[in-house]
Parts: structure tokens; sequence; C-alpha cells
């Protein structure tokens, strides 16, 4: 049993296995950008769902719509985050050693090396000629030392290139700086989305009752975020004449943060930054104003948010009364006689039916299609429900029953239903989707990806290799020179190099021989 887990820790903080799980690691992130995620814009899960109602609940079982959470994917991570560890600390150790440890000795056979040559004599002892080439290798920033090897004998080693192995440790240590960083941004972090109607009656401040959508660390105190009020004053949006979109503007007046009330920009790529959290746009739309007229002269009005289904910012959504046709006299409601709306909005009505796609997605021409309903809406019963959608389950078993047949609205046109009631269309508000998100690991990340690179650089362009000279001192005066090289690592212009290095160390021209040549 010792052997066995000995063995699969050497397997597991091997760097092989280290490269594997790093490509797992990227392979389970794709689905998380192939997929909307829960986290990220809700609406476009639920746009998903209605889209593949079969394949959906699967999806969702295998945490498809929220990948960065799921248990399958922290099991990648912290496999990951265990290999590095155990694959850098003795490799660290090692190269420490390395680095502070003196070359080693020079070979007894130079000619068994890689690259070898035999330059021209030198004047002078060995000693003296040893210490004039070590001279100038250290000039050329080799790492140098000079050893006595016997009978007058001089050897010099010099070894050059760390920098390859430190920049392998820079970079599988700032990524672990990265699993650290998002770990603490998980921990620590948290984030919501919420939809916001232009006016101050649909502004929202900064507590998790107000979110459509929030996820929190488990190290998040909810009732400990940030204080701030948010209100979309105003929005733009500029499309080309394709109908594609070229860019989105909104301002917003942020107040309630200590700071006086102020309005900023925000945009896809400008995001507003406030202490403790940040806001980005998502998304945006339009919100049909309908006022509805109940049987006893009761008017309601409501702004509601149609979500977009294509890219002609045609919107689906439906408007809801739910206290309409409330006895005035005797305060009774008859949850019978509730009323809503479902309907298309079209930001530009086509000249010509079928009115359910928008002609271009800029309000040139509104108008709403709506289909009314009366009956219980089912919202006593205390079961949650789609804002944006009627409870279908509702209309098949005859509980809300469609009125008529369904309207085509303009601006300022009214529909009178069977009862007397009126419903108009007043116009449009914008909406945007507004995510809120604070992330303390996003600095240690960022930094982390910077080292990576560097890490990155070195670990491409360093060489680890070795040049070794032996002075032995020649019958006739002066001294005989050997030299060899030894490139650590594959290096196409090695012989170049050593050529170049053995000249200006010996101060004379180098025959080089590879390990097969001959005189």
């Amino acid at each position: 049993m010792t052997a066995f887990l000995r063995n699969s820790w050497r397997q597991l903080t091997s760097m092989r296995t280290a490269l594997v799980l790093l490509f797992l690691l990227a392979v389970a992130a794709v689905p998380g950008s192939v997929l909307p995620q829960k986290g990220v814009k809700v609406e476009d899960v639920e746009a998903y769902a209605r889209a593949h109602p079969d394949l959906a609940p699967w999806v969702d079982r295998l945490w498809g719509f929220e990948v960065f959470t799921s248990p399958w994917f922290a099991a990648i991570y912290l496999l990951l985050f265990t290999s590095l560890v155990g694959c850098i600390l003795p490799r660290a150790r090692a190269h420490w050693r390395a680095v502070w440890a003196r070359p080693p000795a020079v070979p007894r056979n130079l000619d068994r090396l890689p690259q070898h040559a035999a330059p021209a004599d030198a004047a002078g002892d060995a000693a003296a000629a040893a210490a004039a080439a070590a001279a100038r290798l250290r000039r050329g920033r080799w790492r140098v030392a000079a050893r006595a090897e016997g009978e007058g004998a001089w050897g010099v080693s010099a070894e050059k290139g760390h920098l390859k192995e430190t920049g392998n440790l820079l970079f599988h240590t700032a990524l672990i700086a990265v699993l650290l960083g998002v770990a603490v941004g998980s921990w620590y972090g948290w984030s919501g989305n919420r939809l916001v109607v232009a006016g101050p009656d649909y502004a929202f401040c900064n507590t998790v009752q107000q979110y459509d959508e929030f996820t929190a660390g488990p190290r998040v105190d909810p009732a400990a975020l940030p204080p701030f009020c948010i209100e979309l004053t105003d929005f733009h949006a500029r499309f080309l004449p394709s109908g594609q979109p070229a860019a989105f503007r909104a301002r917003v007046a942020v107040d309630g943060d200590g700071r006086p009330r102020r309005e900023v920009p925000v945009a896809v790529n400008n995001p507003l930054r406030l202490d403790g959290a940040n806001a980005y746009l998502l998304g945006h739309g339009f919100a049909p104003v309908l006022r509805y007229t109940d049987r006893f002269g009761r008017a309601q009005t409501t702004a509601v948010p149609f979500l977009p289904v294509d890219d002609l910012s045609t919107g689906e959504g439906a408007a809801k009364f739910p206290d309409a046709n409330v006895d005035p006299r005797t305060g009774a409601r008859d949850p019978r006689l509730q009323v809503a709306f479902e309907g298309l909005f079209l930001p530009t009505v086509p000249d010509a039916p079928p009115f359910t796609r928008s002609a271009f997605p800029e309000e040139r021409a509104p108008g709403v299609l709506l289909w009314a309903y009366r009956g219980n809406l089912g919202e006593d019963a205390g079961i949650p429900g789609s804002v944006y959608r009627l409870d279908q389950a509702a209309v098949a078993a005859g509980a809300l029953k469609q009125v008529g047949e369904p309207k085509l609205l303009r601006r300022g046109e009214t529909w009178t239903l069977d009862d007397r009631t009126t419903v108009e269309f007043l116009g449009t508000r914008r909406w945007v989707t507004v995510s809120v998100r604070h992330d303390p690991g996003q600095v240690p990340v960022l930094a982390g990806v910077a080292v990576v690179l560097v890490g990155l650089t070195g670990s491409l362009f360093g060489r680890r290799r070795r040049v070794f000279l032996r002075f032995t001192p020649a019958a006739g005066g002066g001294c005989q020179v050997r030299a060899g090289g030894l490139p650590r690592t594959d290096y196409p212009g090695f012989a170049d190099e050593f050529s170049q290095v053995v000249a200006g160390a010996v101060g004379a021209p180098a025959q080089v021989r590879d390990r097969g040549g001959t005189d």
C-alpha cells in the first residue's frame, strides 16, 4: 500500500501530469464559454431552456450552466494545484543548488562531447592561460570555475542558461498564483444581475433581495454588501444601416455610497467602478408602457421589460394586472377577473403583416402585438414563476383564458376588450441588464498572468549550455589547449556559438569538430 501511494504521488506530481491536467482544465472551461452561465446572464439560460426543452434539463444536471462552480471543474482545479505544488518544490530546491554550485569539473575526454575543438597552442604557462581565459568568459557573463588538474594542467569550466529553468519555475509558480487568485475570488467574491428599467421608480439598491440573480462565495456576508443605489437615466444605441450594432452607452445615476449623487456613463468595455464593486453593462432592450383601465374605471400603468428574441430587438414579455377589477365599494377581488397581456414588441413595425418580427432594431415605428387573458393568474398560490411569461399550465387548464384575437397597438392607440375595459400603449422605456461584481482575486490573477508570460519567455528563449577548456603544458613551451561544448537543451546554433566562445576565450581561432569529426 505504501509503494502504491508513493508511486501515485510521483505520477501526480510529475510535469507530464501537470501538463495533462492543465489541458483538461482548458477543455473543461470550453462549455463555460459556449453555454450561457447563470452567474453571468440568467436570461440567456432561460432562452436556451426554451429553445432546447429536452436538452436543457440534462445540461443543468451536469452543471453545464454553472461550469466554474461545478464539482468536476473543482476536482480538476484542485488536482492541478496539488500537482503543480508537488512538482515545483523539488525542482526549485534542485535549481537553487544548481545556481549557486560551481560549474562541474572538465571531463576527462573532451572528444566525446557533442562539440570539441583543438585551438592553437597558447603562450605562457597553463595557469596564466587558464586565468586569462576565465576572465574573458566572465566578461561574457558566463559562470566560470578554474581548477588545477595536476602535472601543471588547468581546467576551465563555464556554463550559462539557468534562465530557462528559472523561467520554467516562474511559469509554474505563476500558475499557482493564478489558481490561488481564482480561489480567493470564489471564496470572497460575489456577483448579482439586475434588469433596470429607466426612471427613478425602477432604481435598485445593492441588497440581495433586489437582485434578479445573486451568487456569493462561502466567506461573503450578504448583509455586508457595500451600499449604493443605481438608476438608469438614459440609454443610447447606435446601429449600422444593416442593423448590426455599432455602439451602446448608458448613463446611470449613483448615490447612497456616502458621496453626492452623480451621473456617470457606462459602456460595454467601460464599467461603473464603485468602492467594493464594479457594474458592467450586459444587455439592453425595450419596456413597453401599458395602461390598463378596468371595469370600475381604475387605471394601472406599468413598464414591462420585453426580452429580445432576435438581433432586431424583437422582444417577448407579459404584463400582469393581478389587482384589476377590484370592487371599490367592498374591496373584494375576484381572482377570476385578473387580467394579463402577453405579446411581442417591435421597435420598427413592418409595412405589411405578419407582425412577428421587427424590421430594424432601432425604435422607428414601435408597436406591440398583444394577446389578452382573463382569469386566475395563480400568483396567490405562492408558487414562483417567470415575470416575463404567463403560466402555461394555467392556460392549458382553462384557469386563464384568452380574450378575443391578438391586437397590434401602435404608440398612443387603445384596445377595448369585450368587457369594455381598455389597454393603451403609451410608449416605451429603455432597460439594461447590469451585472454587479466584486472579485478580490482579480488583481492576483492579472499579476499571475503577467508573470506567466515573463516565465514563458525565459523558458522558450533560455538555453542551458556548458563550455570546457583544458590547458596542458607543452614540451616546447607554452601550453596545449583542448575545448569541448555540451548543450543541455536542444540548441541548433550551439556549434557557431561554441566556436566564437572558444576563439574569444583562448584568443585564437578554433577548429570545431562534432563527436564524429576527424582532424
